[in-house]
């Protein structure tokens, strides 16, 4: 089975709306459960708004920005289904998601878990081990080569992301399975489920289909750095990344076996200063 063909935006971007209803539809037992954060207002990109609104589904949206979090208090007013938490999510005991919902009535394997707050989502995901969900829906940085495995560093402060193949990793660490990758989400089973899908080959090489955000860098043989694939940087729009990028002076950027003597000579200079700088 293909999930991907079942793309579908309500509320969603890059489809996950009608995925997560095929995957949804395909587990053998439902309990109607749902939970995302950051969760915005409650509607923008949110890719459990279809399910709260159009299948009855009960919640716990979480969001830490106030003038956000108060958007979607108004948003779902009128649903008494959902359950509206102003928290930061984390990765200390005192903080991740098996604390917070531990003060909410919602079974330990609900069936839909969103991840989505740009950059800590592998440790936040990581720090969990008493809930476990149907399925996981979580943002990968969509820059990142498949073939990577990158995880940032455990910072709040910092916004990096990780990898599809690192997200991969943890959640088969965790007991889950790789069903479908959309352009910057991957989508996860608990194994046991995995059968139902029908997935021959679930290698995020194979799932992983839109690779149009990847920029990918390298090396001539004169040692220049080229620059193939997105020519700019996602989230700082206008900012273009250089097509050459000069890491060597002019007069040694060229293959070292057609480096004249005179060059050869102030080369070595170069090389044997390059190393003692890396080393410093």
């Amino acid at each position: 089975m293909r999930l991907l063909d079942y793309s579908a935006n309500v509320y969603s971007q890059y489809g996950e709306d009608g995925i997560l209803a095929k995957a949804l539809e395909l587990l053998p037992l439902r309990d109607k459960w749902c939970v995302e954060f950051g969760a915005w207002d409650g509607r923008y990109l949110s890719n459990t708004c279809s399910l709260i609104e159009r299948h009855g589904y009960s919640s716990v949206l979480i969001e830490p920005d106030k003038s956000k979090f108060d958007d979607l208090v108004k948003h779902h007013a009128n649903n008494r289904k959902v359950r509206a938490l102003s928290r930061f999510v984390g990765y200390a005991p005192d903080d991740n998601l098996d604390h917070i919902l531990s003060e909410v009535p919602i079974p330990k394997d609900f069936d839909l878990l969103s991840i989505d707050i740009d950059g800590n989502d592998y440790h936040v995901w990581g720090a969990m081990s008493i809930y476990e969900p149907k399925i996981v829906c979580i943002e990968f940085n969509p820059t990142i080569p498949t073939e990577v495995d990158f995880v940032q560093p455990a910072d709040a402060t910092v916004k990096q992301g990780a990898s599809l193949l690192a997200l991969t990793r943890l959640a088969r660490e965790k007991g889950y399975e790789l069903v479908c990758a959309t352009h910057n989400n991957g989508v996860f089973v608990r194994a046991a489920h995995f059968p139902l899908f029908g997935i021959v080959n679930n290698s995020p090489l194979t799932l992983r289909e839109d690779l149009s955000a990847i920029t990918y860098l390298f090396a001539g043989y004169d040692g220049t750095l080229l620059v193939s694939g997105r020519e700019g940087l996602p989230h700082h729009r206008g900012i273009r990344i250089q097509r050459r990028i000069r890491q060597l002076p002019k007069v040694f950027r060229a293959y070292p076996p057609d480096l004249g003597p005179s060059a050869r000579f102030f080369y070595k200079f170069y090389w044997r200063a390059a190393r003692l700088f890396r080393r410093a």
